[in-house]
């Protein structure tokens, strides 16, 4: 039924579109609706701004040194809990 939409098929509905709203209102309609794709880039682009004036994150260290991974930890520099009683 739908599949097989045709030329005359889409002025008749066009013509009937345009005898119910009338020209004006159309383009009218048609206004609104460029003036709101047109409000949509603009906020697209004020985000975009947005998030370029933003300084980049840093990427910090280690708070503590770091040993290499074939380096061990003696023993007398592991922590011992305080808060254990034994």
């Amino acid at each position: 039924m739908f599949g097989q939409i045709g030329i005359w098929q889409i002025l008749i509905l066009a013509l009937v579109v345009l005898v119910l709203f009338g020209r004006g209102r159309i383009s009218e309609m048609m206004g609104d609706f460029g003036k709101g794709i047109n409000s949509f880039k603009k906020g697209l682009n004020e985000e975009e701004k947005k998030e370029a004036d933003k300084p980049a994150a840093r990427i910090e260290g280690p708070s503590h040194d770091a040993k290499p991974a074939g380096e061990t930890v003696s023993d007398s520099d592991t922590a011992t809990p305080t808060d254990r009683t034994s």
